[in-house]
């Protein structure tokens, strides 16, 4: 039986988009433009969406060029034709148009679509999916090595697995681990593989039958009689090269995980818009119905682009910008790393339409003066009294700080102005932004610069496009403020939440980049060192345990190891047919034997080495001698901070070596570290909006939840409750807020589902309201789209309704603990601002890391007392709920003995 939730299709793009162009008549729209392969292939996926909902859905599409397959042989795929133009033109359209609808649409370079479908129903299969490849390509059978997998051709309504894969090729008899060896036999001719002359499927199916295998034929070519034998002995050199280019990869090295193949928000404007203009009104119907409320304006807004390139017209805008009320403004750069970017141009609007461009240090171009421009400019940008808006405004800080400008005034961030509308609708670059709320396509930088290994830099840039292109920034930039502006105004607790936290935070945040945080690399490198010296050791230990040595990096080796020689069970296979070995497997095998453990020791500190105390040093900043983090207010759909280079939220404290990088995290020199963290906020938050007495009262009286909790539900004492009692309860607690099922939760605990059943009917049992609550939470997002935190940040639920039970039941999960996890995402913020106002620029405390519910600060230790009791005292203050928040407070010579 097909479990949706942990189901994957995989659809072969290319397969459909041939299928389609030659299937169907040519079809135009009514400027002319062909349409035939664009109507079939989007029926053909939503016929295949609807017959299986699945939870992951990805359309795989060759990409353009040679792969490996044409270094190994040039007659490769030599036999085909041209792409017709009238099939070309359809390919952008649909690409889009897949996008928009919200399924992952996947192109790696050089790989054609076949080695993609295969590395990702490994991976897949893997994690414990179920796997469904939709292709009319009879290649793909060999991927059918596993029971999980199904190979669908939608043409011919015709599913393959591995019980019938010698009725696909109408033999006798054949296996899915046999296909390759068939074909690399019989050939193909779509393909250009040689295959060995006069030899056909019943021949190829008979050798496999007799002999197993192509490697056991060739050794008994000798035994072939006949012509065909003479051919066979002839070719084998050929039939060698046909198996490689017939067998499909399965372990490419690709950016795309499984989670990305989630099926993600719709983009309705972006659906109208392809839908209207390729005459494709039932798919509009079919996926937006009647009510489509585009955004996007009535009439086109006209372009006037300036580039500024005298001192006297410079200073004619400046002083127009004197006199403004407020204004957009964008910097050029050398880099999107704030702490090494370089200054090359300035780009300014006034009013939609309208925008100005200084060109500052560009190569070979003529530039304004450069000191002298900013200085002229200036005063403007740290005049109070005018209005900044920018489009991710804090990077433009950072740039302006380098160079000695501090912007002031209202500061409006319409990256933060659409996040606080809808955090979930779109992504918040401006791309993003302005093709879904302006319905108008922007000029990217690969447009101008080029890609990968040759991109140039802004300054490289002939001055007129860079012009052009930075103007554009500035002028749609202006264009979202004007939209966000009036659509904020009709959603007063959105315009309050903007105006009061995020717009604020944002500037806290610039100061807590700026300032960074102070690394001990000479601890870091030790603890490296020790960790090499620790991974040699296990090395030496892993192969005392295999009796020989090995490579614990390589699955072949470590399968051959482990079942073969260890004779482990085999608990899953890959889709090769291999046995697997990763993590889950590892870690079930560890209870049969040591070596399995031991490895899973190995990857781990290479890992951690890899991830954190070799990469920290490098991005110690050699001006400031910190690091300097990048925080983003706009990533996460519940308001929670995220951060990269290096990503704080991650940093492990679990382990003893996960601690020891925190013991690097230090302050300077006659300072120490103060940190701050909230006590099981989420869980206060719950008993707050549930207003479950029995929650409630537990936490009035100050007891430890989890025991409270762990009482209520074994009908124990507190004084009675034991390490396993309080354990059990925790998972209980925590995964329920989370959604947890009782098969999740049985899972965790180690005990049979029914058990765990019951721990959660107890629970519900002692807590009912908590239970209202949840049911509350999914009702309210089915009636209104979305729920909200304390502090009215809307969390869109866009899939409470959807007819695919995987994405309707992980709505109802997010609508139950989003407005937990984004209301403790609101408290600390608003901590931070109260904090912020408190001791901005303070002589004995400065902030410096914001990490999930904790707050970390530089602090002098002449003051630590006072100022660490104040510290919790306004955490603890930062709104009223029905319970009390509890922060509890540490300082130490680093973050580790600061908790």
């Amino acid at each position: 039986m097909i479990d949706t939730n942990r189901l994957v299709v995989l659809v072969d793009g290319s397969s459909y988009l041939f299928r389609a162009f030659h299937g169907l008549p040519p079809l135009t729209n009514r400027d002319g433009h062909p349409t035939g392969a664009l109507h079939g292939v989007i029926k053909m996926l939503n016929k295949l969406y609807d017959d299986y909902q699945p939870a992951y859905f990805g359309v795989i599409f060759d990409a353009k060029g040679p792969t490996f397959r044409h270094e190994l042989y040039d007659q490769y795929k030599a036999n085909r034709p041209p792409m017709p133009d009238d099939l070309r033109q359809q390919i952008a359209p649909l690409h889009e148009l897949i996008r928009a609808l919200g399924w992952a649409l996947i192109i790696e370079n050089g790989v054609e679509a076949d080695d993609v479908i295969g590395t990702l129903a490994a991976r897949a299969l893997a994690e414990n999916y179920q796997v469904v490849i939709s292709s009319g390509d009879k290649d793909m059978t060999q991927l059918l090595t596993h029971s999980d997998i199904t190979l669908l051709d939608t043409m011919k309504n015709a599913a393959t697995t591995a019980d019938n894969v010698a009725a696909r090729f109408k033999v006798d008899a054949l296996r899915a681990d046999q296909v390759i060896d068939y074909l690399a036999l019989v050939g193909d001719s779509s393909d250009n593989i040689p295959g060995v002359d006069k030899v056909g499927p019943k021949t190829a199916a008979k050798w496999l039958a007799q002999y197993d295998n192509i490697d056991n034929l060739i050794d008994n070519a000798s035994k072939v009689g006949g012509k065909i034998g003479d051919n066979l002995r002839a070719g084998i050199e050929q039939l060698k090269l046909s198996r490689e280019l017939a067998t499909i990869k399965c372990d490419l090295e690709l950016d795309t995980e499984i989670a990305d193949l989630a099926i993600s928000a719709k983009n309705p404007h972006k659906i109208t818009q392809l839908c209207d203009t390729y005459g494709l009104s039932s798919v509009k119907q079919q996926h937006l119905g009647s009510a489509q409320n585009t955004a996007a304006p009535s009439q086109p807004v006209a372009q006037n682009y300036h580039c500024v390139q005298t001192p006297e017209e410079r200073d004619a805008l400046l002083a127009r910008l004197k006199n403004s009320e407020r204004f957009a403004i964008d910097t050029e750069t050398t880099s999107l790393n704030y702490t090494e970017a370089k200054l090359v141009g300035i780009s300014l609007s006034l009013e939609a339409g309208e925008a100005y461009y200084l060109p500052l240090a560009h190569q070979l171009e003529q530039n304004l003066p450069f000191q002298e421009t900013l200085e002229a400019i200036k005063p403007i940008l740290e005049n109070a009294d005018i209005g900044k808006i920018g489009q991710h405004l804090k990077y433009d800080r950072h740039i302006f700080a380098r160079y000695g400008i501090t912007l002031r005034g209202q500061a409006d961030d319409t990256m933060l102005m659409s996040y606080c509308l809808n955090a979930t609708a779109t992504r918040h670059n401006m791309d993003a932004l302005a093709d879904y709320y302006l319905n108008y396509k922007t000029t990217s930088f690969e447009d101008i610069a080029g890609k990968g290994a040759k991109q140039l830099t802004f300054d490289q840039i002939p001055l007129a496009t860079a012009a052009d292109y930075a103007s554009e920034d500035a002028d749609i930039t202006i264009r979202l403020y004007d939209f966000f502006a009036e659509a904020l105004e009709q959603a007063p607790r959105l315009k309050q939440l903007y105006q009061t936290t995020e717009r604020p935070l944002a500037e806290i945040l610039w100061h807590m980049e700026h300032l960074g945080v102070r690394i001990d690399k000479t601890k870091l490198a030790k603890q490296s060192a020790e960790i090499s010296d620790t991974l040699a050791a296990l090395k030496t230990q892993a192969y005392e345990l295999a009796g020989r040595e090995f490579n614990l990096g390589s699955p072949k080796q470590l399968q051959e190891i482990l079942f073969d020689e260890l004779e482990l069970p085999v608990i899953r296979k890959t889709p090769k047919g291999q046995p697997s070995t990763n993590e889950d497997v590892l870690q079930e095998l560890a209870d049969e034997h040591e070596l399995p453990a031991l490895i899973l020791e190995h990857r781990g500190l290479a890992k951690l080495k890899s991830t954190y105390t070799d990469k920290l040093p490098e991005l110690i900043s050699p001006e400031t001698g910190r690091i300097h983090t990048s925080y983003h207010q706009a990533v996460t759909s519940t308001g929670r901070l995220s951060s990269s280079d290096p990503n704080l939220q991650n940093i492990p404290i679990r382990s003893e070596e996960g601690r020891r990088i925190r013991q690097a995290f230090i302050a300077a020199d006659g300072w120490q570290i103060l940190a701050a963290d909230y006590s099981q906020i989420e869980l206060r938050i719950m008993a707050h909006l549930s207003g479950d007495e029995g929650l409630l009262n537990a936490f009035a009286a100050g007891q430890d939840i989890h025991s409270a909790t762990a009482s209520e539900i074994f009908s124990v004492s507190l004084d009675n409750v034991t390490r396993e009692h309080r354990r059990n309860a925790k998972a209980i607690n925590f995964g329920l807020i989370y959604g947890m099922s009782a098969f999740g939760l049985a899972r965790q605990l180690g005990i049979s589902r029914s058990e765990a059943s019951e721990y959660i009917d107890t629970y519900f049992a002692r807590y009912p309201k908590v239970r209202s609550y949840m049911e509350n939470a999914r009702d309210t997002a089915r009636e209104q789209g979305y729920v909200e935190t304390l502090f009215g940040r809307r969390l869109y639920v866009d899939d409470i309704r959807s007819k695919n039970p995987a994405r309707r039941q992980a709505a109802e999960r997010l609508a139950i603990n989003a407005p937990m996890q984004g209301s403790a995402a609101d408290i600390i913020k608003k901590a931070m601002l109260d904090i912020d106002a408190a001791y901005r620029n303070h002589p004995h405390l400065r902030m410096i890391m914001q990490v999930h519910d904790e707050l970390v600060f530089e602090i002098d230790p002449a003051y630590a007392d006072s100022l660490k009791e104040d510290i919790i005292k306004r955490m603890e203050q930062a709104v009223s709920l029905s319970v009390p928040l509890i922060v509890e407070a540490g300082i130490g010579n680093n973050w580790d003995e600061a908790h």
